[in-house]
Parts: C-alpha cells; sequence; structure tokens
C-alpha cells in the first residue's frame, strides 16, 4: 500500500535493480517493448491484506482435512485478501477452535509472524525478554511470551499502546524516551539486560536497532520482525557479542512455493513448526485466553466503507489506531461473472465466420495484457467477448483488463467461456499444465483455438490433441510468433530458390531464473525446454520448410543451474538441413538474447535479437534495422482471425505443431539417455495426422506496411 502511493520515481527509488533490468531490457528489446512490459506492470494492481477468517464453500479435490461449512482461519498474500472469496491452498488454512469468534481468528497471520518471532529469540521460561514496537504485532508478542512465563518489557513512543501493553500482562512497559529512568535501566548498566530484544517496530529510523543493543545483556540475541532500518552500531554489537537474527514471517514454509501452493508439508519430527503449525498454535492460545484479541481491535469497518479503513492506514484520516477489522456479509456472493459492457449477439459457428469473430481468453497473465491482448484488441472485425482468470486479485486484475480492453464480461470460471456461443475462438494464455485440457474442451465445444505455447506438457496430450483436432473441423494454432516475425519473411525470400539443405544456428542467452520460479515447477511448467525451445524448433523447421526427424542433446553442467538451463541441441530435418541450438543461461546479461543464423548456398541471414538482420547474396550485403522488436506477434494473430473470417487452412499446419512439440520431448529424453532419437519413430502410428497442406508463407501483401507489434518471448 505504501509503495502503490508512491509517485514514479519513489517506487524507481525503492526497486533500483528493477530500474537496472529496464535499462538492460532498452537496449536489447527496444523502447516501445519497454514501455509497454513497464506500464502493464504499473497499472496491475496487488492484493491487499493476508489474513482472514471465514466459511468453507467450496474444497478441492485431495483436500481431506476441510469441509463445506467450517469455519477457518487463512493466511497468505493473494490468498488471504480483503475480499469477500478467497481460494486458500489447505497448508495457508486451519480450522478455528469452537470458543473462539471470527474477529480474534483473522488475525491469524499476524499472530504466527509473532510467535515465530519468539521461537527465533529462544525465549526460556524466566528469561527477560524486551519488545520494540507495541503495534499490533508487538503487542501479541508480548502476551505470547507472558503466557510463556517470560518477563516482558515493552517499549514504543506512544503512551496509549504502552498503557495497552500494561493492561494485558507485560511486567513493565514504557515510552521510549523515559527508558533510562526506569528501574530496570541500571539492570542493563550492570550487564543483566535482556536475554532477548525483539524488534516489531515499524519505522525508517535506526533508534530501534541502537535501543536494542543498549537493552540486550552481553551475548543476548536480537530478533527483527518489523520493517525496521538494520544499520547495526558495530562497537555496541561487538563488544557484546550479540547476535542478530531475523524472523522470516509465519515460520518455515514461508516463501517455498512446494509448501503454500502445493500442499508438501515438511516432515514433523524434522520440522516442528511449520508456519501452518504456528497458525493453530496461536489460536489455541487464543482459545485457552492465555492471548486477548479483542482489546486490540480498536476499529471495524464493513467492506463497504474499506477505503475509509486504508485512510486511517495510511495516516490520512488522524486517529489511533492498533487493529483494523474489516467484516463482510455472512452471505457470500455466487456470482462467477461480471459484465461489463453490452452482451454479444448469439451467432452460431460457421466455416467462415464473415465480418466478426467473437474472442474469448482463458487466462490473462502479464505477458498477454502487455503484448497480446493489445495486438488483438486493433484487429478490425474482433469482437472482445469474455475474459477468464483464475481466483482472487488475478480476477480483479482481469476485470480491470476486460474493462480497459473492452470485454463485455469477465469471469473466473473458464467454462463460461467455453460454452459461450457468442465465442468463436478461444484464446489461451494459462499456466502450461492446463494447456491441453482446454484445448481439447475448446475444440469439443467446436470453437477455435489459439493456444500461447508450449501445445502441451507430455506426449498422451499431445495425441490426445490430435485426436480431438482431427474429430473438430476446427482451427488450432500455438503462439510460435517468430516464424511469422519480417526476418522470418525475408529469410524465406533469400533462399526460396535453393536446392541444397539449410545449416542453422540458434543462440539463446536465456538468463536465470528464480530456483522456484513456476517454469521448474513438474506439475505446472515442466521446465524451460517444453516451455521456451519449442519456440526455436518451430522457426528452424520453418526456415528450412520441413520437419525434424533426429534430435540429440547435451547438457552442459553448471553446479548451480537446472540441467535445462544450458545446453546443446542437434537437430537433422527431412530434407537433410541441420540445425543447433545452444540454449544457455551461464552468459552475460549485457548480449542479446537471441542470435539467428542461416546459411546455404553462398547465401547468409543473421538476426539478432529480431531488431536488426543482416542479409548476404554473393558480395551483396543487406542490412535491416527497427526501433523495437518484431517477433511476429501480430502478423500471427492477422493470419489467425484472417483464417476465421474466410475460412482458410490454419496459419501453422498441424503437423508442424506436432512435430515440434514432439521434439521437445525428444529433447528431454535425450538429455537423459545421452543419444540421438528419431522424432516421429517412437511416436503412436494409431494416430492420423491431417493431409500436409503446406507450410505457412506470408503473402506479399502481409509484408508490405508491417505494422508495429509487441514483443516477448
Amino acid at each position: 500500500m505504501t509503495l502503490g502511493s508512491k509517485s514514479l520515481l519513489g517506487k524507481a527509488l525503492e526497486r533500483p535493480d528493477l530500474v537496472r533490468q529496464v535499462f538492460r531490457r532498452l537496449k536489447t528489446t527496444g523502447a516501445v517493448d519497454v514501455i509497454a512490459t513497464v506500464r502493464a506492470r504499473l497499472n496491475s494492481s496487488l492484493a491487499l491484506g493476508y489474513s482472514s477468517a471465514g466459511v468453507v464453500l467450496e474444497v478441492g479435490s485431495g483436500v481431506n482435512e476441510f469441509a463445506v461449512g467450517d469455519l477457518v482461519a487463512c493466511a497468505g498474500v493473494d490468498h488471504a485478501s480483503h475480499a469477500e472469496m478467497n481460494w486458500v491452498p489447505k497448508n495457508l488454512c486451519v480450522k478455528i477452535p469452537p470458543n473462539v469468534n471470527f474477529d480474534s481468528a483473522a488475525s491469524v497471520a499476524l499472530g504466527a509472524i509473532a510467535l515465530q518471532g519468539v521461537r527465533i529469540s529462544e525465549a526460556k521460561l524466566g528469561e527477560r525478554v524486551a519488545v520494540i514496537g507495541l503495534g499490533l504485532v508487538g503487542q501479541l508478542v508480548a502476551q505470547i511470551l507472558h503466557a510463556g512465563g517470560c518477563v516482558v518489557w515493552g517499549l514504543d513512543p506512544d503512551p496509549d499502546r504502552v498503557k495497552l501493553a500494561r493492561e494485558l500482562g507485560a511486567d513493565f512497559a514504557c515510552e521510549n524516551r523515559d527508558w533510562e529512568e526506569s528501574p530496570w535501566s541500571a539492570l542493563c548498566q550492570h550487564g543483566e539486560g535482556a536475554d532477548a530484544v525483539i524488534l516489531t517496530a515499524a519505522t525508517p529510523s535506526t533508534e530501534p536497532i541502537q535501543l536494542a543493543g543498549q537493552l540486550a545483556r552481553d551475548r543476548g540475541i536480537v530478533v527483527i520482525v518489523g520493517d525496521v532500518r538494520a544499520d547495526i552500531p558495530r562497537a555496541l554489537y561487538y563488544k557484546k557479542e550479540l547476535q542478530v537474527r531475523f524472523s522470516r514471517s509465519y515460520g518455515p514454509g514461508r516463501y517455498d512455493r512446494e509448501y503454500e501452493e502445493c500442499g508438501r508439508d515438511y516432515p514433523y519430527a524434522f520440522v516442528r513448526w511449520t508456519e501452518k503449525r504456528n497458525m493453530e498454535a496461536f489460536l489455541e492460545l487464543v482459545a485457552q485466553q492465555k492471548v486477548r484479541v479483542g482489546p486490540l481491535l480498536t476499529h471495524r469497518f464493513s467492506v463497504n466503507e474499506a477505503s475509509e479503513a486504508y485512510r486511517l492506514l495510511s495516516g490520512e484520516r488522524k486517529e489511533k489506531y492498533v487493529g483494523i477489522l474489516l467484516t463482510y456479509d455472512h452471505t457470500p456472493p455466487q456470482e462467477k461473472k461480471v459484465l461489463l459492457g453490452q452482451e454479444s449477439p448469439r451467432r452460431h459457428l460457421t466455416k467462415g465466420m464473415g465480418e466478426t469473430v467473437g474472442v474469448g481468453w482463458i487466462g490473462a497473465g502479464s505477458f498477454s495484457r502487455a503484448k497480446l491482448v493489445p495486438v488483438l484488441q486493433k484487429i478490425s472485425g474482433v469482437r472482445l467477448v469474455g475474459l477468464a482468470n483464475a481466483t482472487g486479485i488475478s480476477a480483479q486484475r482481469a476485470a480491470r483488463s476486460a474493462r480497459g480492453f473492452g470485454f463485455d464480461y469477465c469471469c473466473t470460471d473458464a467454462n463460461e467461456i467455453l460454452n459461450d456461443p457468442a465465442i468463436h475462438a478461444i484464446f489461451i494464455g494459462t499456466r502450461h499444465h492446463l494447456h491441453a485440457s482446454l484445448v481439447i474442451a475448446a475444440l469439443g465445444r467446436g470453437k477455435h483455438v489459439f493456444v500461447e505455447k508450449p501445445l502441451c506438457v507430455n506426449e498422451a496430450e499431445l495425441n490426445q490433441i490430435s485426436e480431438a483436432y482431427a474429430r473438430s473441423g476446427r482451427i488450432l494454432t500455438v503462439g510460435f510468433n517468430r516464424r511469422f516475425s519480417p526476418f522470418a519473411q525475408d529469410c524465406t525470400k533469400l533462399f526460396k530458390d535453393r536446392v541444397g539443405p539449410l545449416s542453422m544456428l540458434y543462440r539463446v542467452s536465456a538468463g536465470r531464473l528464480p530456483n522456484r520460479h513456476w517454469i521448474y515447477d513438474p506439475t505446472q511448467g515442466h521446465g524451460r525446454v517444453i516451455g521456451e525451445i519449442c519456440h526455436f524448433v518451430d522457426l528452424m523447421g520453418f526456415l528450412s520448410s520441413s520437419l525434424p526427424v533426429e534430435v540429440q542433446a547435451w547438457p552442459v553442467e553448471h553446479l548451480d543451474a537446472d540441467p535445462e538451463d544450458n545446453l546443446h541441441v542437434h537437430l537433422r530435418f527431412a530434407d537433410g538441413s541441420r540445425g543447433e541450438i545452444l540454449y544457455l543461461s551461464s552468459g552475460s546479461s549485457r548480449v542479446s538474447k537471441e542470435r539467428v543464423e542461416v546459411f546455404g548456398q553462398g547465401q547468409t541471414a543473421i538476426c539478432e535479437d529480431f531488431r536488426t538482420s543482416h542479409f548476404y547474396r554473393g558480395k551483396q550485403h543487406r542490412r535491416e534495422w527497427r526501433f523495437f522488436q518484431e517477433k511476429g506477434h501480430r502478423e500471427e494473430f492477422h493470419a489467425f482471425v484472417a483464417a476465421l473470417k474466410h475460412g482458410g487452412e490454419s496459419p501453422i499446419p498441424f503437423e508442424s505443431l506436432y512435430a515440434s512439440t514432439l521434439t521437445t520431448f525428444r529433447i528431454r529424453e535425450s538429455l537423459r539417455c545421452g543419444r540421438a532419437l528419431p522424432v516421429y519413430a517412437c511416436g503412436r502410428s494409431d494416430v492420423a495426422l491431417p493431409a500436409v497442406h503446406g507450410l505457412y508463407n506470408a503473402s506479399e501483401d502481409n509484408l508490405s506496411g508491417r505494422p508495429l507489434a509487441s514483443s516477448g518471448t
């Protein structure tokens, strides 16, 4: 909330690392791409809130510890948001004990934060512990320490919070400025200070960290829970040999996607107190009345008055507060569809759509919002009917995007899009593991389909899609946009009269991703080979006008990188052409991300990041430079829409989609087995592919007056 209220300059000063990324991208992708990306990020909203309580309305598959109607408390950013309905993973949700009300249970995340801070301090029965900062978390910390038999000192600049701490059990509490006049100050001066000091303040000042050093005894522990400036005074901390520890939110499991979102618990015997078990322990303390939340709730607002609550929190409304509670009606909204404009006329699908194509979009992430939907929006004869995003804040973002782009409605249920008769074509931009099921469902309902790469994540899904496609009679296209780029089209002209094979080199400086990035998740992303290298395989197939028949891949071992982050791939195509893909994350971020080189019959084409191209024919040399990247997104969308309107063939033949996708699976197999593998010989022989109708080539009209194109992956 604080960051969102800052100016653009203020946000830049808060995140200089992101500013450096922007300048690096300016060099490679151009100003247009960077402006679009930054604008999409700045216009996107963040979910407010991370602690809530309510009633279970639905339970997902595989979740056995909860049932509809259970009273639960929840935690987690983007999950336990300030919203009437939330989707919460099971490890961020706990049952509320019978004698705990919603008001107290709604503080479960704050209670877990407080409890984890106490655990990090290793405070023991009878020890002295000082709490600096008596806001909501500080008050909970003080009560938890008191319940554990510790002697609690509390300090805060606000006299009302000091008084509240005394009433709730603190053995001693005073304002910061009065500390030196207190009877406890003499103990600190004689080396008998606090065994631990827990900082729960939120301030850019260095005063709390300095005060903590004065309060702590020799070899004491200082725990940082709140957002305080940690400029440690070395002399003071060194002479006392103090330990400084950071407490990570609710406890073990925090920021671990496997734990939080995938529901994989840590072994009880080895990790006794996970974030979920901390949440449960806190509610037990509340149930036993060892911690009282009620006196901390100074303000209550209904959700309809939420703006007043945020004015109070931001300081715009001049009142003192400790805990602010938002309340909701007990009857939850069941509507999963929000109308934003005029309802679309109901038209049945035909071979050619004529003047208007109704479009539905499933999965509007940042890439779709920044790069894809704006391109589609500008195509004449396209009506944006419905947009679906999954849950929580993504639905709110979908609503904003849908309204801005002109969709008739947005929803959180993909079936609304799949079953809408006004929608002729469905664009799929979800995470990878959902692509196949949505493609099959859309084809089965008679819709044309455009799916972002990859088409699917395993061979079984690929063959199911092949069968569904053969039955449907509809157009299916994958977002292999590079074959539609101006460079690719110019290459086909340069080599159109060739007789022999091509030699192709595709170098990708992919860059490092965080180890826990979703693309590495074996249940969602399925790795970078399937998610990204499919692009480069497809472009080589297009340039050679041939399908891959053999592949071999070699890993480049790096101890600190995923096995698919650095690899060499060799491809052999049916016409004898050869391709080499060097996919590397180990290089410098200052070089171009993608470089393509094509050789054949005395001619060469070279492309750097789809901005600069060189074409050589004998002694002739032609150079083309573009102000921004042109990766073919716009041309691909135009080709897809044109095929829908006029009943034409798919812009990319299905056999090419099948072969490129199958090749990525063979690349992964080759990495494991270490040998060359045939691409089609290992495929299913009982799946009939559609007849070959030629690889796509853009007409001269499509190449003239090339419009602006957005860039992306």
